[in-house]
C-alpha cells in the first residue's frame, strides 16, 4: 500500500523565504538604532585639569613640636667609708717561728704506730668461716679414724629398728681455729630419730686440727655423711 503525503504539511518548502525576511528585518531594525542614539560630549577646560591636580598634590606641611629634654637622673648617694682607729698599745700573743731544721728535729724524734685496719682485717678473717681453704681441718688419725669412731659410737634408735627405717643423713659444723666443734646441722635428714642420733654423734667427736689459711688458723665449715643400716 502506498502513502501519500500532503503537500499542506510539507515544511521544507517556505523554510529559504522566512529565513530571508527574518535577516532583512533584524538589519533594519539595527540600522534605526545607531540613527536615533546620541551621544553626550563633556568637554574638559586644560585649566580646571591642571587646578585639580595642583589641588590633590597640596600637602598641608606640619613641623615638629619643640619638647623639653627629660629631667636627668637623682644622683646616687655617696657612702662614706668609716674608719676605726685602734691603738698601738695592745698586746699581742707571741708565736713561735719554727725553721726547717725545727720540723726535721721533730720528724726524727716521732715513732711511727702502724694503722689499726690490719688487726681489724685479722678480727674480720678469724670470725669468717670458710669452706676451702689451703689446709683442710682433719680429724685425730685421719678419715679412717673418723669413720671407726662414727661407727662405734652411733646407737641405732629403737623405734627406727622396730619400724624398719634406715638411711643417710647428711649432716654440716663449723671447726673453729681452736679444733672444736660448733654449729652442727643436719643438711639431709632420713627420720627424726636417726637425724637426732647423727646430731648427738657428731658433738661427741674429739677436738680436729683446725684448717688453715696462709699459715693461720681459720674457722671452716665440714661435711660428714652417716650411714645408718639394718644388718
Amino acid at each position: 500500500m502506498e502513502i501519500k503525503k500532503s503537500p499542506k504539511a510539507d515544511l521544507e518548502r517556505g523554510k529559504g523565504l522566512s529565513l530571508l525576511l527574518g535577516l532583512v528585518v533584524g538589519l533594519s531594525v539595527m540600522f534605526v538604532g545607531f540613527e536615533w542614539s546620541t551621544r553626550d560630549v563633556m568637554v574638559v577646560q586644560e585649566s580646571e585639569q591642571v587646578a585639580d591636580v595642583i589641588a590633590e598634590e597640596e600637602v598641608e606641611i606640619t613641623r615638629p613640636e619643640n619638647t623639653p629634654p627629660p629631667p636627668p637622673p637623682p644622683a646616687a648617694p655617696v657612702v662614706t667609708e668609716v674608719l676605726n682607729v685602734v691603738e698601738d698599745d695592745v698586746e699581742l700573743e707571741q708565736q713561735d717561728i719554727l725553721t726547717s731544721e725545727d720540723t726535721q728535729m721533730d720528724a726524727q724524734t716521732v715513732t711511727y704506730t702502724p694503722p689499726p685496719a690490719v688487726e681489724e682485717e685479722e678480727e674480720e678473717a678469724a670470725q669468717q668461716i670458710f669452706t676451702v681453704v689451703e689446709e683442710m681441718p682433719k680429724f685425730p688419725g685421719g678419715d679412717a679414724e673418723l669413720l671407726k669412731f662414727i661407727s662405734k659410737s652411733i646407737r641405732y634408735p629403737v623405734i627406727a629398728q622396730e619400724n624398719g627405717i634406715q638411711g643417710r643423713v647428711i649432716c654440716s659444723f663449723v671447726v673453729n681455729r681452736d679444733g672444736s666443734i660448733v654449729d652442727a646441722q643436719v643438711l639431709r635428714g632420713v627420720d627424726p630419730s636417726l637425724d637426732k642420733e647423727a646430731l648427738r654423734v657428731i658433738n661427741s667427736m674429739p677436738k680436729w686440727s683446725p684448717g688453715k689459711q696462709r699459715g693461720k688458723p681459720v674457722r671452716v665449715k665440714y661435711t660428714v655423711p652417716i650411714t645408718f643400716r639394718l644388718q
